[in-house]
Parts: C-alpha cells; sequence; structure tokens
C-alpha cells in the first residue's frame, strides 16, 4: 500500500510542478472574484502543509522559513500579508525539495501509529499512511483551484 500511496503523491507533486512552472508569475498574486486566495498562497500552503504533514512520520523534515507559517497557515490570506511573499522560483525549489524526500520515505514508517492523532473536521487520523494520504488529497485539491484560478484569469485577460 505505502507504494501506492508514494507513488500517487509523486504523480501530483510533478504534475503541480509542472503546472506552476507554466504560469507567468504575473498572475501569482491576482485574485479574481469570488476567490480568497492567489495562485501563490495555494503553492505556499501546499508547501507548508506538505512539511507539517509529513513531520509526523519524518523527524528529520527540512525546516521552512519561519514566516511561511504566517504567510500560508489556513485561514490566512495575502490581503493580510505585511512582508514580501517567495518568489515563483524560491517556491518551485521547494516544491521540488520536497519530491525529492518523499523517495527517503522508509516503507517501514507508513505503519507507524501517531502520538497523537491528527483530527481535519470529522477525520481522525491515527497512522502515518492517513495523514501522508491526506496530505496528497489536500495538494490535489489545492492544484485543482490553481487551475481554476489560472482559467478564470486567462478567461479574464482575453475580454
Amino acid at each position: 500500500m505505502s507504494n501506492v500511496l508514494l507513488s500517487s503523491a509523486v504523480t501530483i507533486r510533478h504534475s503541480l510542478i509542472q503546472q506552476v512552472q507554466s504560469i507567468p508569475e504575473e498572475l501569482f498574486d491576482i485574485i479574481p472574484e469570488p476567490f480568497t486566495n492567489s495562485i501563490r498562497w495555494n503553492i505556499g500552503h501546499i508547501i507548508l502543509s506538505h512539511n507539517y504533514f509529513l513531520s509526523l512520520g519524518q523527524p528529520n523534515i527540512s525546516s521552512l522559513p519561519e514566516n511561511y507559517t504566517q504567510l500560508f497557515k489556513p485561514g490566512s490570506k495575502p490581503s493580510d500579508w505585511t512582508e514580501v511573499p517567495p518568489t515563483k522560483d524560491e517556491l518551485v525549489n521547494y516544491l521540488s525539495n520536497q519530491l525529492s524526500n518523499l523517495s527517503e520515505i522508509a516503507s517501514s514508517t507508513f505503519t507507524k501509529h501517531l502520538d497523537t492523532p491528527v483530527e481535519i473536521g470529522p477525520l481522525k487520523l491515527n497512522t502515518f499512511d492517513e495523514v501522508f494520504n491526506f496530505s496528497t488529497i489536500h495538494e490535489t485539491s489545492h492544484l485543482t483551484t490553481i487551475s481554476c484560478l489560472l482559467k478564470v484569469l486567462q478567461y479574464q485577460k482575453s475580454k
């Protein structure tokens, strides 16, 4: 099962990196109605969330800059930012590094029980494989949002 989870996560991350690299950076900060966050925020949120979820089973996960939590945590939004967010290149670099780190997860890690279950809404995640699977689904959801944002922005630009 861990191979399937890992393979899915790698496929999604490759798709995300390819999508992000194809988007001109001048579109990263435009927030069309009815959205509340930008392409840049969604990318940063994926990076932050991935790091958090994987840290539950991988204690040696690389750290992110301190300001990522404030910029990209759930409930945050670009209109609240008081500092310059990371560039497209920096974001792509973190996405790529996280992709490389996926290959370092030992298959035995997937069966580990968490010290404290993670509760997300009605979900209660007890093992690393459950957290890892949720992280991949979460990333897919935000990849879809990025695609939707891009379509709306391209539509608006063509009018």
